[in-house]
């Protein structure tokens, strides 16, 4: 297997959108099969992969969740192992989290752990999702490949290097996309009640959108309504006969969810009314809220608190999407934030993670699981 600094800039050229990984997944399958194959066994399923590595003398199952998609965001790093995919960059960290797994398959393949490990390289965390399919495929065909507690980090550039970063509960929220599509009818500018504006209409739907956090939402709860961005219409002169929003919805609680969409679909149909027009709506992919098993983050912490070059955080609870929380709905484990010490922030086109935290990562995580 190449040096951890390599592998991550080898990763970091090639960032492919969700369920399009295939030079990620020829990459990494490379790297899996340079390494000792004496207790390796190697599964592929879509874009992913699966390892699992037999333990010496195992009385469970350990999972390790990698992502490995990136983002459609122009890189402006200037690094000299940029992204050479246009349009494509790994603007979360996810070259960094499928290094760190790489080097703990190499390490549990060389030097054999006491419990079975199984990494999982899953495809499409930024969308449409992976993890649930994933998991579905996993329990209908391969049983044998569920973990009895599953674990996973996220980088975070505002922490410094060595940090864990996490908490029992709660840790993110609940997210889904939020698509919708406005159709009225379009005509000229001096003929107004010809026609149906879906500028205007759109206009008066994204000021009622927002009364639903304040006025629908119990107020000890939180939950947000982003609408990102608005596109209607296409000169001047020509009244819009259609018009889209796109935007994002976020909640602490799975009922907070329903109830947001439940108040976006009546406000829709009252806009229908109103302008005339006709609106669908999309949720695009949806996430299931990231909350950590008690005993498990309580187990990464205090493992964190002993280990050199680490600090534990007891960390808030973030409006952060990720669709690691589909595995934790299912098996007890925990998700912890890394320390990347970078200026720029996630999802940013100039964001570049302090590579350091590679090493001191995959040390922290291939220890954490040989103590388990």
């Amino acid at each position: 297997m190449d040096s951890i600094i390599q592998i991550r800039r080898d990763l970091h050229q090639i960032p492919e959108l969700g369920f399009q990984e295939f030079k990620t997944q020829k990459y990494l399958l490379e790297q899996l099969n340079a390494v000792p194959q004496d207790h390796l066994s190697i599964t592929t399923w879509k874009t992913g992969i699966v390892v699992k590595i037999s333990g010496s003398n195992p009385t469970k199952t350990i999972g390790w969740r990698t992502d490995i998609d990136g983002l459609p965001i122009d890189e402006e790093t200037g690094l000299p192992f940029a992204s050479t995919h246009e349009g494509r960059m790994h603007a979360c960290g996810h070259d960094c989290h499928m290094t760190i797994a790489l080097a703990l398959v190499n390490a549990f393949a060389t030097n054999q752990p006491k419990q079975n490990v199984i990494v999982y390289f899953q495809p499409a965390e930024e969308g449409p999702g992976g993890a649930e399919p994933m998991l579905e495929w996993i329990k209908s065909e391969r049983p044998d490949l569920l973990p009895d507690e599953i674990y996973a980090l996220h980088i975070a550039p505002e922490y410094p290097i060595g940090t864990v970063a996490t908490k029992p509960g709660l840790l993110f929220a609940n997210t889904s996309e939020l698509f919708i599509d406005l159709k009225g009818k379009g005509g000229h500018a001096a003929y107004p009640h010809k026609t149906r504006d879906m500028t205007v209409a759109t206009a008066n739907l994204i000021i009622q959108l927002q009364t639903i956090i304040s006025r629908n939402v119990d107020p000890m709860e939180s939950a947000v309504i982003t609408i990102g961005k608005m596109t209607s219409g296409t000169v001047q002169n020509i009244i819009a006969e259609n018009a889209r929003l796109e935007g994002t919805i976020r909640t602490l609680n799975a009922e907070a969810m329903d109830e947001v969409k439940r108040r976006i679909e009546a406000i829709c149909k009252g806009i229908e009314a109103s302008f005339e027009c006709s609106i669908a709506i999309d949720y695009g992919s949806m996430y299931y809220e990231v909350n950590n098993d008690e005993e498990c983050a309580q187990k990464l912490l205090s493992f964190a608190e002993q280990f050199d070059n680490c600090k534990a955080v007891l960390s808030p609870a973030a409006m952060t999407g990720e669709d690691f929380g589909y595995f934790l709905k299912e098996i007890p484990g925990a998700l912890f934030w890394a320390g990347a010490n970078c200026e720029y922030g996630l999802h940013h086109a100039k964001i570049s993670p302090d590579e350091s935290l590679l090493s001191v990562n995959a040390n922290f995580v291939e220890q954490f699981i040989r103590s388990l």
